[in-house]
């Protein structure tokens, strides 16, 4: 049975939504759906961790072995905390790296999804960045440079990148694509990051 280990923050632990409503655990479902032996994911994720904070706890877990399947989501608390896109580029280029060594060095077993845009959410609406003082349109561009930098990554090392973002802005602010907070994805939204990393991760496990 194939291993899959998924990297990340509260979008990769699924905070608000039950266990088995979390993207990495629908995908590897959806995937065993189509006959694939995959099993549950490994989690290595928390609410509210930046790329430094997911690089030290991926040192604690260690020895984490190798995995036939890695996604990579992180970079949303960067964003939120104000650091700049250098610091993410870094980072990020630093943990891509290392998902690539838990694929046992082949980056077409590894998956990255681009950072949702939170500002589209009902927590981070009009109103509510009214109260915050938060600027939506600076947020969208930051998150977009963001992904713009990750996605330029994963093309020169020849990962695969999947852009969920478009998905949860034209969707996010919709009560049903929300958890009780209004912040984090529901399932229904999940389900839709699945949909798009579906076939992606499907073609990475059927490749020889």
């Amino acid at each position: 049975m194939y291993r899959y280990l998924a990297l990340g923050d509260s979008y990769t632990i699924g905070e608000g939504v039950a266990e088995g409503d979390r993207w990495p655990v629908q995908l590897a479902r959806g995937l065993r759906e189509q006959g694939i032996t995959l099993a549950d994911p490994r989690i290595i994720a928390k609410t509210g961790w930046t790329t430094d904070e997911l690089d030290a706890a991926i040192d604690a877990a260690q020895p984490l072995g190798e995995y036939d399947l890695v996604s990579l989501l992180i970079g949303v608390n960067n964003q939120y905390r104000g650091r700049d896109v250098e610091n993410y580029r870094q980072d990020f280029a630093a943990l891509l790296e290392r998902a690539i060594g838990f694929a046992g060095g082949n980056e077409d077993r590894v998956l990255v999804l681009s950072i949702p845009d939170w500002g589209a959410t009902r927590f981070g609406g009009e109103q509510a960045a009214a109260k915050s003082g938060r600027d939506l349109a600076k947020v969208s561009r930051e998150l977009d440079a963001c992904n713009a930098a990750a996605k330029a990554i994963c093309n020169a090392r020849g990962v695969a990148f999947v852009d969920i973002t478009p998905v949860s802005r034209e969707r996010g602010g919709q009560a049903s694509m929300a958890a009780d907070d209004g912040l984090h994805p529901s399932a229904a939204m999940y389900a839709a990051w699945t949909q798009q990393a579906l076939p992606v991760a499907r073609q990475l496990l059927s490749a020889p």
